[in-house]
């Protein structure tokens, strides 16, 4: 999927180096959850091949799956915001290889340079919009007598 919420859409260049000096090479096998909805999000990812789904708890049901993230895109935002807390889980649905941020040291990079600090807030606060959008649609679709609709 490339959209403007992907690293290289977002990103300019100049602003892609600091963040890619921090990052690590990971990689995970089909079927890991990377995260649990509730849990402490001490980091993030941008994935490079593969792909991850999102899902959120639903009381006496399976988690359903929000969207399906791959290449370029960011997986976890909930280290950006207070109280750092994930608000959807993630598994890998294949294998998956990622570069990995420790958030504590990007958000010290953010303080530190404003102006990259803005970059990334606004890369991570457009994340947001779109997945929460996704994740009202998606839910509806699923659980809404009449599906999602159309807009009004």
């Amino acid at each position: 999927m490339t959209s403007a919420t992907t690293m290289t859409q977002a990103l300019p260049a100049g602003r892609r180096e600091p963040l890619m000096c921090l990052a690590r090479e990971v990689s995970f096998e089909a079927g890991t959850r990377l995260f649990e909805e509730g849990r402490r999000a001490d980091r993030f990812w941008i994935v490079r091949t593969g792909t991850v789904a999102l899902d959120a708890r639903v009381p006496g049901r399976r988690p359903a799956v929000i969207l399906t993230l791959g290449h370029g895109e960011l997986l976890g935002r909930s280290w950006h915001f207070p109280p750092y807390l994930w608000q959807l889980g993630a598994e890998a649905t294949s294998p998956v290889r990622a570069w990995e941020f420790d958030a504590g040291s990007v958000r010290a990079l953010c303080a530190a340079d404003p102006g990259f600090g803005r970059t990334i807030a606004v890369w991570v606060g457009r994340v947001a919009a779109e997945r929460l959008h996704a994740s009202r649609v998606r839910l509806l679709d699923l659980y809404a007598p009449y599906g999602s609709g159309g807009l009004v």
